[in-house]
């Protein structure tokens, strides 16, 4: 359950390298749409799928070189578990769930200077998954996420970011996930994955 620092302590170390000289740094809010994203009924086989939802997300972008920058990454969203009850007649029920990433990695303009123009974004870290019912509690998971994105500048002051961001969580889970003690539902899985599309607006400082 516990994030490996063999895969953090390196991008740790290249944030503390970073040249002196190089661009702003900048802090971006985001709201985006994320679809995607299930588990499974440990007991029954049957696919628990995670509803697509709004999320909001806040980025803090360090200067490295003249079209590399290291990104701080915090992302949440507030969604729902469906799944199927067992007792007759069977229905539909939800369960609240939160998904929040916070990640680590950078950003490269590669067809020019940061500031303008596109860029890949990429990073490393955690996902803490906490679903809202009677016997159940928090998960925390490694995870990653690679994105794409373009930049517009609105001056001298003010940027707007499109994105789109791909997440992976490794789960590895056999049954029992999210369960601490009394739990009705057995869930399981081995990989979490989202998508979703992000606008944001960014300021440099």
């Amino acid at each position: 359950m516990k994030i490996r620092l063999s895969c953090i302590l390196p991008l740790a170390m290249l944030a503390l390298a970073a040249p002196a000289h190089a661009t702003d740094s900048a802090i971006t809010a985001y709201g985006a749409f994320r679809s995607g994203g299930d588990f499974q009924n440990a007991t029954t086989g049957e696919n628990l799928k995670v509803e697509s939802s709004g999320t909001g997300a806040i980025a803090l972008d360090l200067p490295y070189d003249g079209s590399r920058q290291l990104q701080l990454f915090l992302s949440h969203q507030r969604s729902h578990l469906d799944y199927t009850q067992s007792a007759a007649p069977k229905t539909t029920a939800t369960m609240p769930l939160s998904v929040t990433y916070f990640h680590l990695g950078g950003t490269y303009f590669f067809e020019g200077p940061v500031g303008s123009g596109p860029y890949v974004v990429g990073g490393i870290g955690g996902t803490l998954l906490a679903l809202d019912g009677e016997g159940y509690g928090n998960e925390l998971r490694p995870s990653m996420n690679l994105g794409l994105g373009y930049q517009f500048m609105l001056g001298k002051h003010a940027a707007l970011r499109l994105e789109g961001r791909f997440y992976s969580t490794l789960i590895n889970s056999s049954g029992g996930l999210f369960c601490s003690g009394g739990c009705v539902l057995q869930i399981q899985g081995d990989l979490f994955s989202q998508g979703e599309g992000m606008l944001g607006v960014s300021v440099p400082f």
